[in-house]
């Protein structure tokens, strides 16, 4: 009786609910879910993307929605179940490789382990497989990961073995269009809840056309969150297509950086590179700690000239470092990638160039403006054009550069010809507590006033800041030792400024990449301390450009014009070197403009 009157009140299952009613939305909503959970980095806060179950929702519904649209068959072709087969065998695979990524290498799937995977040849390949394909694997979160698709296969198996089928879903009218109605409801709270501006944001970081703009899109808050590793995937590609660019804009250049000749002025000239460090807090310039005694003793001396006005045309280290690096300045035609590298056009005038850094060495988990930053320096054809020497791995503290340097036994070279010497440190980069090794820390949060606008941990903080200071003036204090009987010019560095709890921002630390650029925060993030010392031989035998360097001092510089600084030391004569951005040039042009971050003149700024 009552099977007689079912079809008078009832309709096949509610349109809407079709996508969620299949193993398809199950298991791919299982896998991203658990994807989300298992790659939580290992840091203290650290958590899951917090829209995550509402976007991931709302992208697993289209998908499933997409396939349930396919046609089943056509005449004898199965083709909804192919376009399901290649869909799980793209996406299975690349899940579990982004967690692999993540247990082995403590980072999911980003550029520079793309750029690495293409760089790596058949024997390269092997190594990596017998190294880390072990089966502890299974035991971490890659097995985790592994259940998602393991547990689909049992339940496809499982059906088929007794022959089961979803039964068809009848209901009655009203009840479906609830349904529908509230599977609406889901969809439109999972657009409002993150999906929607999410996937915006993450469409214009997809159509910068520089992988620099990439960078800085990133640094912006709120920025994209590409919490799915399909999303990782398409970024690396896209990053990577960005570089190839200027990689190919950089390889154009390498014929065009013609040296006329060389007078070979300086035997030996040190640039000392450092990181993030906020002029306020350096005793050089009258900060109240003593946290800088070995470089104010080099001053004292007369051979050590600081610069009273010099600034960094970015606060990022990866723009910083092409400007650097280049013989391009603001305000150019053309971009940064288009002009040569200075470093090569010192080979090319005679000079051994010598590159030591702790931070621009390509590897695994590396961030995003890592990558930006070294993918030039780290291409093997631009570094072979760049450099002699370079050294092999990154350190934990930045002395471990000095023992590269003995290692190398780069002073068996000192007196046979010119050298260019490059130590790039991590300096005060963030994280502040991890730049000084605990024996040597000086400050505590006590050493700071107790007021409502320091509480304990910002004094603590603060405490950290300076104590990397005192240890970044020792590694540079033996650094110039290693010179000190040489003839040599060294110069001292850091690529931008950093706001350590200053006056009008009492609660911040850090750099603001987002923000109007005020006063304070030029003064903070892109004025920044810089020197130049000559040791007693140098000063002997150059005694004009020792003058050069004293007339210097006051006046108005910005470190995008390094390379012509360190072109005219060495008396390099080329179209590329430029007196005019030359500091010790009596064509020096002081009353440039100094445009930061292509916004606005430094020097207007009020």
């Amino acid at each position: 009786m009552f099977s007689e009157k079912l079809p008078n009140f009832a309709c096949v299952m509610p349109i809407l609910l079709k996508p969620i009613a299949t193993r398809f939305f199950l298991f791919m909503y299982l896998l991203g879910i658990v994807s989300s959970i298992v790659t939580i980095p290992n840091w203290k806060g650290a958590q899951m993307y917090e829209n995550a179950p509402w976007e991931l929702f709302l992208d697993v519904y289209l998908l499933s929605a997409l396939v349930c649209f396919i046609p089943e068959r056509i005449k004898r072709f199965r083709l909804r179940l192919l376009v399901k087969a290649v869909i799980y065998c793209f996406l299975y695979p690349l899940y579990v490789i982004d967690t692999f990524c993540f247990v082995k290498f403590g980072t999911t799937i980003n550029p520079s382990m793309l750029l690495l995977v293409g760089e790596t040849n058949s024997n390269e390949a092997t190594e990596f497989f017998q190294n880390y394909l072990s089966p502890d694997i299974f035991l971490s979160e890659v097995g985790i990961i592994l259940l998602v698709p393991l547990c689909h296969l049992i339940m496809v198996l499982t059906c088929r073995m007794l022959k089961f089928k979803m039964p068809k879903m009848r209901m009655k009218k009203y009840v479906a269009l609830l349904i529908d109605i509230l599977i609406i409801v889901v969809l439109v709270a999972s657009a409002y809840f993150g999906a929607y501006e999410n996937k915006a944001l993450y469409q214009e970081t997809m159509s910068k056309q520089t992988i620099g703009e990439v960078e800085h899109s990133l640094a912006y808050r709120p920025h994209t969150e590409m919490y799915q590793p399909p999303m990782r995937l398409a970024f690396s590609i896209r990053s990577n297509q960005l570089i190839a660019r200027q990689l190919d804009n950089l390889m154009a250049t390498l014929d065009k950086a013609e040296v006329d000749s060389c007078d070979m002025k300086s035997t030996n000239i040190v640039l000392i590179i450092g990181e993030s460090f906020n002029k306020r807090h350096a005793q050089l310039y009258g900060y109240e700690k003593k946290n800088m005694p070995n470089q104010v003793r080099l001053e004292k001396t007369g051979l050590l000239t600081k610069l009273d006005d010099a600034i960094a045309p970015w606060n990022l280290t990866s723009f910083v470092f092409k400007h650097l690096m280049t013989t391009y300045c603001v305000g150019d035609t053309a971009d940064w990638c288009d002009y040569p590298l200075f470093c090569q056009m010192f080979r090319k005038a005679g000079y051994k160039v010598t590159f030591l850094t702790n931070q621009f060495l390509p590897q695994a988990k590396e961030a995003v403006y890592d990558f930006s930053g070294g993918f030039f320096i780290n291409n093997e054809k631009l570094s072979a054009e760049q450099f002699d020497v370079r050294n092999d791995k990154l350190h934990v503290f930045d002395e471990g550069l000095l023992s590269d340097y003995d290692n190398l036994h780069v002073n068996d070279i000192v007196n046979v010809q010119p050298n260019l010497f490059i130590f790039h440190l991590m300096g005060q980069h963030v994280n502040y507590r991890i730049r000084c090794p605990n024996s040597k820390k000086r400050w505590g949060a006590d050493t700071y006033p107790n007021d409502m606008d320091m509480p304990a941990r910002r004094r603590k903080m603060m405490a950290d800041y300076d104590n990397a200071v005192w240890y970044n003036d020792s590694v540079v204090n033996q650094i110039v030792e290693r010179f000190k009987k040489q003839d040599a010019v060294i110069i001292y560095m850091p690529d931008h400024g950093e706001e350590v709890f200053g006056p009008g921002a009492r609660h911040f630390c850090g750099r603001m990449h987002d923000a109007v650029i005020t006063k304070r925060l030029a003064d903070e993030e892109f004025r920044i301390p810089m020197w130049i010392y000559c040791t007693p031989k140098y000063r002997r035998n150059h005694p004009e450009v020792f003058r050069a360097i004293k007339r210097a001092k006051g006046k108005k510089f910005m470190t995008d014009a390094t390379s012509h600084l360190l072109l005219g030391l060495a008396g390099i004569h080329s179209k590329y070197y430029r007196p005019e951005y030359d500091l010790l040039s009596p064509q020096y042009n002081a009353d440039r403009k100094r445009i930061i971050k292509n916004t606005v003149d430094y020097d207007t700024i009020k």
